[in-house]
């Protein structure tokens, strides 16, 4: 099987990580319990683009969410840059440089466009609390700066038309892509996407495939992509990671996975009551 090249440096490399919910922790590792992640490796350079597939339940979500610490890893390590990410909180893992967004669609649902891209600027506005109450000119011209870049932001994802609207009432797939807009607008180096083509039909996914090429050349980001949609996958990712049941059971290029025998057991020869 082939192994990426890549002599860019390492921009996240995760090694043995596992997750056991409701197992009890030994000195010698784990008894009972469900094993949701186990022994998951993947090393990603700068600039990649890297598919994470798998059946429902094979333990994808799970593993962004340790990179994240939305959740805490049960052993092994996640290096962001060189630099462990184990015990640090999720908000410090963010300002670090890691960009995520989730297979249920998390915006202020109840704010309009504008003000949802806006916010996700605020932690780089450049005033504290003080600074907010006594509204003077540093406040001013901050505030000023951060919207002309959320009309930039929102601009490049054909949004700025709808910026006034509140971001419940959009379609399905520009809340998509406002939830992407908002990601990049905390200034990340690494972008995780969790389903982004979910609930798109064919035109939607097209359009999110080049949107995706786009945003990493402009933005020079690595990207790591969870994805059912395979036609999304393999359209993109140079390289793909598969996993079944918590564990890595291919690597390699799209024509390499689509034609191996363990990920076509894994998606069409069994059919074992995930979820």
């Amino acid at each position: 099987m082939s192994t990426s090249v890549n002599e860019k440096p390492m921009v996240l490399e995760i090694k043995d990580l596992c997750k056991n919910f409701g197992g009890r922790r030994t000195a010698s590792g784990y008894e009972g319990g469900l094993w949701a992640v186990r022994d998951f490796d993947v090393a990603i350079h700068e600039g990649e683009l890297v598919g994470l597939i798998g059946p429902n339940g094979a333990g994808k979500t799970t593993v962004f969410n340790m990179i994240n610490h939305l959740i805490d890893a049960s052993s092994g390590d996640v290096r962001f840059c060189g630099e462990s990410l184990i015990g640090m909180p999720a908000h410090a893992i963010t300002q670090e440089g890691i960009g995520r967004t989730f297979q249920n669609i998390r915006l202020f649902p109840q704010l309009n466009v504008l003000d949802n891209v806006r916010i996700a600027y605020n932690p780089r506005a450049g005033y504290g609390v003080l600074g907010s109450i006594w509204r003077g000119s540093h406040f001013v011209t901050s505030e000023r700066e951060l919207t002309e870049r959320a009309q930039d932001l929102l601009a490049i994802f054909d949004l700025d038309q709808r910026q006034e609207e509140i971001a419940s009432n959009l379609p399905y797939g520009e809340q998509r892509r406002l939830e992407i807009a908002r990601a990049l607008a905390a200034g990340p180096k690494l972008l995780l996407l969790d389903e982004p083509a979910a609930g798109m039909n064919p035109r939607e996914s097209h359009h999110l495939m080049d949107l995706i090429h786009f945003i990493r050349e402009e933005f020079e980001l690595t990207i790591l992509l969870i994805e059912h949609q395979m036609r999304v996958v393999m359209g993109i990712c140079e390289w793909i990671t598969v996993m079944d049941f918590g564990q890595v059971i291919a690597r390699g290029t799209a024509d390499e996975i689509s034609n191996n025998p363990k990920v076509i057991e894994a998606y069409l020869g069994r059919q074992s009551g995930r979820t």
